[in-house]
């Protein structure tokens, strides 16, 4: 070992040793004081790599000597034990990890990806879900309800909810007492039905067969005529489709659970109709790929139809199918909540004023039949009291 060399400060001594990060040697500076009878020896640091100096070593055996300060040793094994804590606890952040890990990366996980990263981590991303109460969330809620919609806030505390949740069902953490955290969503009423009359459904109709991409108006006349989603016509695969029974198979549609929707005449047609490539794809994207977006081409139709700007083409395009089976009043609730595939009746239930209307004009038709017949009735009796006036 180098010789230890005194410098001028009391209990400060330092070696020659190579210099880290450079070349040549450096200086180590030791400090040497009593304590409890013990003479003890530590080392301060490194004139280059610490930027040690004899009078801040000295400063420092002063500190050790009063009790103000940690040896170095000791403060590396609590910062050590730190670290071995911290990755025995499951924060938000780590559980978004896991929770992310365990999901298909798709569009929807992006979103979900810019949410956390945007509003949760700053918020919560360090804290465990039991350390999160409900004064923190309602603080997070009220600041973004101030630059962002309530339909954004809610759909950001779901995915709170939802990386909490996941952390209890696979035993990562505890699930939070439910007198300190309770996650409150804003209130959203942007339920949008969208409908067009019969001179905008027919300009579309004209629109999508004036335009160049077929593919586009393939999907649009396939949305209206089975009120498919988005998702699921761009999934769709050959093997989905069931010509002999006359049915459409939803794999991992938006409820998670399989489903079928009927293949109507004009649906087959269509279907029947589409160019077979090598690929699985009914409607394949670039090198078979799924489709990604045709957003120009179905905004370019929809401009050229004359429909409003915030008319979306194919989400649009299933309310049109659900009005206007709902409107013809020959469509009961339960077989549209099935058709559309909704988990719930809860969001059917918007088209059920339609169903009302069509069933109070068949109603006031029987109104108006049973009247004629009266009227025509009264007709007949008045004739018959009426005596011809006999001639003299």
């Amino acid at each position: 070992m180098p010789k230890r060399v005194k410098t001028n400060y009391p209990g400060v001594y330092f070696r020659e040793a190579a210099r880290i990060g450079g070349k040549g040697s450096e200086k180590v500076y030791y400090i040497v004081f009593k304590k409890d009878g013990k003479t003890i020896e530590e080392k301060v640091g490194r004139q280059y790599a610490d930027d040690m100096t004899p009078a801040r070593a000295s400063g420092i055996r002063n500190e050790r000597i009063e009790g103000k300060r940690k040896s170095r040793r000791k403060i590396r094994q609590e910062a050590e034990a730190h670290k071995q804590a911290e990755l025995g606890r499951w924060t938000l952040s780590r559980l978004w990890e896991e929770y992310k890990g365990q999901r298909v990366a798709n569009k929807g996980l992006a979103v979900d990806e810019c949410r956390f990263r945007n509003h949760l981590a700053p918020a919560f991303g360090d804290k465990e879900p039991c350390d999160i109460i409900t004064l923190d969330v309602d603080r997070l809620r009220i600041r973004m309800l101030k630059a962002r919609s309530p339909q954004t806030v809610k759909h950001v505390l779901a995915l709170l909810k939802r990386i909490i949740a996941f952390g209890v069902r696979k035993g990562l953490c505890d699930s939070p007492d439910s007198r300190k955290l309770h996650i409150e969503m804003p209130s959203v009423d942007n339920i949008k039905t969208e409908d067009l009359t019969p001179e905008q459904l027919a300009r579309l109709l004209d629109a999508i067969e004036a335009d160049p991409n077929l593919k586009a108006a393939s999907i649009m006349k396939l949305a209206l005529f089975t009120g498919m989603r988005r998702g699921e016509m761009f999934k769709l695969e050959w093997d989905d489709l069931d010509f002999e029974n006359g049915f459409i198979n939803i794999r991992n549609p938006k409820g998670g659970v399989s489903q079928k929707v009927p293949m109507n005449a004009a649906a087959r047609d269509l279907l029947l109709a589409q160019p077979r490539g090598e690929g699985p794809r009914v409607f394949p994207g670039r090198d078979g790929a799924q489709l990604q977006n045709i957003q120009p081409a179905l905004q370019r139709i929809r401009k050229n139809a004359g429909l409003p700007p915030d008319f979306r083409p194919l989400h649009g395009l299933r309310h049109v199918y659900a009005s206007m089976l709902a409107s013809s009043g020959q469509v009961d609730m339960y077989t549209l909540q099935k058709l559309l595939t909704h988990k719930s009746a809860a969001m059917t239930q918007r088209y059920a004023h339609l169903r009302d209307e069509a069933l109070k004009r068949a109603s006031d038709l029987a109104g108006d039949l049973v009247n004629s017949a009266f009227d025509s009735g009264k007709s007949r009796e008045t004739a018959a009291k009426v005596r011809p006036i006999s001639g003299k």
